[in-house]
């Protein structure tokens, strides 16, 4: 027999969780998450409308009859224990107002729920060492995947026959154009392939679609650096108006180029592996007027047509 599809098997494994926390909700009662099973204030001894002077007169009464250093009994010992959460609870206006809406509303479990853990959490933690913590482990994974991809992309071009010409070629070169099969030779050889960072620099691999890891390129890094990076950004766009829009000087060679990669749509790695010549002939186009783009993509077309 098929196993259902996936769509189905998704959808009944979500009704089963469904379910499954509704099932808890219901054995489980809001007010539970507070003081277990009992009630904050039958283990005080007080009724719900009591002030905060009889809470903490009753409290301080259970907690000499109770406490470790008095009563040495091991259920004293819990009963302590339960004691003490019930005042931590009661003798804070805005957990106590969360307390009694749960005993008035057990059926808003999730609410209660929520209410319980913002109390409880929400006030005790730094909202920047949130914030900090958050940007640390995501930029940890995002160095962790960058790192992943381009040691993949650098494993695939290494098995490539162009990539072993080259090497070969810088073996060549080393050893004067002679080729020395001893095997004390190979393992020279062999330790230069091993050191890949040197190889990758040497050989300018060319490896698109991905980038090397950098730490500047970390969302951690460019949150840091964004008032820079703002004010450079604008320092730019008013040179840029100030050149170009008022007093219409002719583009750069660096400003052109940057319009003929931002008019393809190229990454930066992309048009550094693009070769000089080719540079040159794109940015004498002025691709980023629209007329010279689109004839130069039917060009394109026209030669992609007739390669085919």
């Amino acid at each position: 027999m098929d196993p259902p599809p996936a769509p189905i098997r998704w959808r009944t494994t979500a009704i089963s969780i469904l379910v499954v926390v509704l099932i808890l909700a219901t054995v489980s009662p809001s007010t539970a998450i507070y003081c277990d099973e009992d009630d904050c204030y039958d283990l005080l001894g007080v009724t719900q409308s009591a002030n905060s002077s009889e809470i903490k007169k009753a409290y301080y009464k259970l907690s000499l009859k109770h406490h470790p250093d008095k009563n040495p009994d091991p259920e004293s010992r819990k009963i302590f224990v339960k004691i003490a959460t019930a005042y931590e609870i009661l003798k804070d206006e805005a957990t106590r107002e969360k307390y009694d809406y749960a005993i008035a509303h057990p059926e808003e479990v999730f609410y209660n729920t929520a209410q319980y853990y913002r109390a409880y959490y929400g006030h005790k933690t730094d909202a920047r060492a949130v914030l900090v913590g958050l940007l640390l482990i995501l930029s940890g994974f995002q160095y962790l995947n960058q790192t992943t991809r381009y040691n993949q992309a650098v494993a695939m071009v290494k098995k490539t026959p162009a990539y072993k010409n080259k090497l070969r070629a810088l073996e060549l070169e080393r050893s004067g154009g002679v080729t020395n099969k001893k095997k004390g030779q190979k393992n020279k050889d062999r330790k230069v392939e091993e050191d890949l960072s040197k190889v990758e620099e040497e050989l300018d691999l060319q490896i698109t679609g991905t980038e090397r890891p950098s730490i500047w390129k970390l969302i951690g890094v460019r949150i840091i650096l964004l008032p820079y990076t703002l004010g450079k950004l604008l320092l730019w766009s008013s040179c840029w108006f100030w050149t170009y829009k008022v007093k219409k000087s002719p583009y750069s060679w660096e400003d052109a180029s940057y319009l003929t990669q931002s008019s393809l749509g190229l990454t930066d790695d992309r048009w550094r592996s693009i070769d000089e010549a080719t540079k040159e002939d794109l940015v004498l186009r002025s691709l980023w007027e629209k007329s010279n783009m689109e004839n130069y993509m039917t060009e394109m077309r026209k030669e992609s047509k007739r390669r085919r």
